[in-house]
């Protein structure tokens, strides 16, 4: 039986082959196309990585007649009618990597748009456009980011708005691309309705390697999810569900004893993502690593990190905490295993990783691409307990409104009695998987800005809610602001909590409030984020959809500019 260290070896070393073309390696492809396979191209193509001469391209070819191998060409063009072809070459492609296709172009000129189109002996996939990262001095980047996409639960229509936007340079993807349980599970009530009803042939939890590279062709069947792959490169990272769901380094919430080994499972899910998503493949001994930066000219280094997999310890869990006999939490042991000082999210390697890259980054921008949101969300434990014990919103609302009228009253310089000051002052994170359950890590990483000088933006997925949020440290200094995108299709905070347009805008108010660092959420609503950087400022602009459930929707925008 394999160790994880070995057996994630060996599905890295499986999925980590691609074809490296430069100005040398590259052949020309011409009309020769009659030692190449028939194939079909059934799942798009996509462009991911960039750097600044170099893009990956990806695609899937599977053979005709059931054959084993395949040969496929390649076309880099400067114009979509490929007129003016610049690069073209060859590449094959077999069962063991799913017919899946990596070429890494490199030798490009920085900062350039092309085009690229894979060919078969039958014909052609569709037409890709990717871009090079910029050099030198930039004026403007535009990033759409992206997060959590359940194809049951919903049209994927914020791909499909963002597919149509020229001006984005990158898309960002944090991960949740798609969802590991089966039919009948998570957010899938309404998928026969629909029409979004998992394959017959993979309608179960995920859990061998050809569970999950058959979630991901039905994933990739849909038009709006190929739309974006081609318009645009795609920066990702995964989170959770690419997994089991509260994913930790040597477990997950969703996986249990008698479902075999978790080594084994995340080995395979790692082997999948790999093979289908438009990223370079990695050294095998790095056992997964999937953090790396990105640099935009002088305005923005972007670092993806990976806040599930490499280094996180196990979330802690409010019912560990529980005392039977007096009915309440043992807060003092919550406490002290909440801040114990070596409780650790990024593990040491991927701290020290990044730490390094951000005292040697130049760009204006400090931007960290991440799953799960670092602003301390913190709320009244009162209110937490009704709120999350399904006493509903209309139940709890009393108690909201009386906390907000003590906050404001307390910042007037009111008098409050000390029942009411404790009542307010005594708060939990109603999120322990994310960072509020690493206050330390975060804490250590606070410092490091700080002592760089350096001000970072955040953005953050995981939620399926929109977030603004205000970054500061123990001590109050700000650090910073995290930015978080809703999701693409899954359902947030008004599926758990029945919100309605009205109790929606209720509790929105109430957290915003009351939540120090909180300044914009949306607690309803599905969609996408863009973030603009610039020299002089940064601005977000949440997109956001009102159903996901119709074919046809409206699209509203909240613009916000953030503070530098």
């Amino acid at each position: 039986m394999y160790s994880r260290r070995k057996m994630l070896r060996r599905s890295l070393s499986l999925a980590a082959t691609a074809y490296v073309s430069t100005r040398l390696s590259g052949c020309a492809l011409g009309t020769d196309t009659a030692a190449l396979s028939a194939v079909e191209f059934s799942h798009g193509v996509a462009s991911g990585d960039p750097e600044d001469d170099a893009v990956l391209l990806w695609t899937r070819a599977v053979p005709e007649l059931n054959a084993a191998n395949a040969e496929i060409g390649w076309e880099v063009a400067s114009d979509p009618q490929f007129d003016r072809v610049l690069r073209s070459g060859r590449s094959s492609t077999s069962a063991s990597r799913d017919f899946t296709v990596k070429v890494d172009v490199r030798e490009l000129t920085p900062g350039s748009t092309f085009y690229y189109r894979f060919v078969g002996v039958n014909g052609s996939s569709p037409i890709g456009r990717a871009r090079t990262l910029p050099s030198g001095e930039l004026e403007e980047l535009r990033l759409a980011v992206f997060s959590c996409s359940n194809y049951p639960a919903g049209y994927f229509h914020a791909y499909a708005n963002a597919a149509k936007r020229a001006d984005i340079d990158a898309f960002v993807h944090l991960g949740d691309y798609y969802y590991e349980y089966g039919s009948g599970g998570y957010a899938t009530e309404r998928a026969g309705q629909l029409g979004r009803e998992l394959s017959p042939d993979n309608s179960g939890e995920l859990y061998t390697l050809d569970d999950y590279r058959r979630r991901y062709a039905l994933y990739r069947s849909d038009t709006d999810l190929q739309a974006l792959h081609a318009a645009a490169p795609m920066l990702a990272v995964w989170d959770d569900h690419e997994i089991a769901n509260d994913t930790w380094r040597d477990g997950a919430e969703n996986h249990s004893a008698d479902e075999g080994d978790f080594g084994a499972r995340r080995a395979a899910a790692v082997q999948a993502y790999f093979e289908w998503m438009p990223l370079r493949p990695i050294v095998p001994d790095s056992e997964g690593r999937i953090y790396r930066s990105f640099t935009f000219g002088d305005l923005v280094d972007l670092h993806m990190l990976d806040t599930r997999l490499t280094g996180r310890d196990k979330q802690l869990a409010y019912g560990e905490f529980f005392d039977e006999e007096s009915g309440m939490i043992n807060a003092s042991a919550f406490a002290q295993a909440l801040g114990a000082p070596d409780r650790s999210l990024l593990g040491d390697e991927q701290r020290t990783w990044l730490y390094g890259a951000l005292e040697a980054s130049e760009a204006r921008w400090q931007v960290l691409g991440q799953q799960v949101l670092m602003a301390r969300m913190t709320l009244p434990a009162p209110m937490l307990s009704q709120l999350f014990a399904g006493n509903g919103l209309e139940a709890t609302a009393p108690l909201m409104e009386e906390l907000l009228a003590d906050k404001a009253g307390l910042a007037a310089g009111e008098a409050l009695s000390e029942e009411r000051r404790r009542r307010l002052a005594t708060v939990l994170p109603y999120n322990l998987d994310a960072w509020d359950g690493y206050p330390a890590e975060r804490e250590r990483l606070y410092a490091v800005a700080g002592r760089l000088e350096k001000e970072l933006i955040v953005l953050a997925g995981d939620t399926h809610n929109a977030w603004y949020s205000e970054l500061r440290d123990g001590g109050g200094r700000r650090v910073g602001a995290e930015l978080a995108t809703s999701s693409v299709s899954s359902p947030g905070m008004e599926s758990y909590l029945s919100l309605d347009d009205s109790s929606a805008r209720m509790l929105e108010r109430a957290m915003v409030g009351l939540i120090d660092e909180l300044r914009y959420c949306d607690l309803k609503r599905r969609g996408y984020l863009e973030v603009s950087f610039r020299h002089s400022g940064c601005s977000a602009r949440w997109h956001l959809l009102d159903s996901v459930t119709e074919r046809r929707v409206s699209v509203e925008s909240k613009e916000l500019q953030i503070r530098a």
